[in-house]
């Protein structure tokens, strides 16, 4: 069972995303929050498996939230499913720095949101095209830094398994590529991520295009 707090400041909207996944079998609604100290103090006490974050909240924005309760959070932290009605390259970029495992638009359909909560849920990471096209894009024009430094601490199959993890790649895919077993695969992504200070699969993508291990190409018009 997958225990979810739906997050936002619109009455009817929680109420709706409640509603719906209360319906679905293996989801529980744990609780909702309506601003972003509120979504602190409850994470913190339900601890949830998946927190559905609204980026605009009144008191602290999704993204504050976010970083507050994960840093605060034990070695079980949440995975927290940004939902918003934004798309901008800065919502996308903040969100993921701040440690949140994807980002849906709030049009999504009901099926992609209940096919996001469970991909958190295990672990991966979720995001909509067209945000997807903006975050390439956004690094696209930025050109990245020099990967040495950043990366010095981590061993050469940490580093491999890094520029997997940047291009999207699942446990399984990279298990494959490097004939190893998923749990090894896990435990490499465990220990570069201690290594790196981070606590999230999509910080690590982060990483790995901030440092140019990973080179983004532009997408198709």
């Amino acid at each position: 069972m997958t225990s979810v707090l739906v997050v936002d400041d619109q009455d009817m909207v929680r109420a709706g995303f409640a509603a719906l996944l209360a319906a679905v079998p293996g989801i529980d609604v744990a609780g909702d929050a309506r601003d972003g100290l509120e979504a602190v103090e409850k994470a913190l006490r339900l601890k949830p498996d998946v927190i559905l974050m609204d980026i605009r909240l009144p008191g602290i924005d999704g993204v504050t939230a976010t970083a507050r309760i994960l840093a605060a959070a034990g070695p079980e932290k949440p995975r927290v499913l940004i939902l918003t009605v934004f798309d901008l390259d800065e919502y996308v970029y903040t969100a993921l720095r701040a440690g949140a495992s994807g980002f849906l638009l709030k049009d999504s359909p009901p099926e992609t949101l209940i096919a996001g909560i469970h991909a958190v849920a295990r672990g991966d990471m979720l995001f909509s095209p067209t945000v997807t096209r903006r975050l390439v894009e956004a690094f696209t024009r930025t050109p990245p830094d020099d990967p040495g430094p950043a990366l010095a601490g981590l061993t050469e199959r940490e580093m491999e398994v890094l520029r997997f993890v940047g291009t999207g790649a699942t446990n399984t895919d990279i298990a494959a590529q490097l004939l190893v077993s998923e749990a090894t695969v896990k435990t490499h992504l465990n220990r570069l991520m201690t290594k790196l200070g981070i606590s999230s699969r999509a910080q690590a993508v982060v990483v790995a295009y901030e440092t140019g291990l990973v080179r983004p190409r532009r997408p198709r018009p």
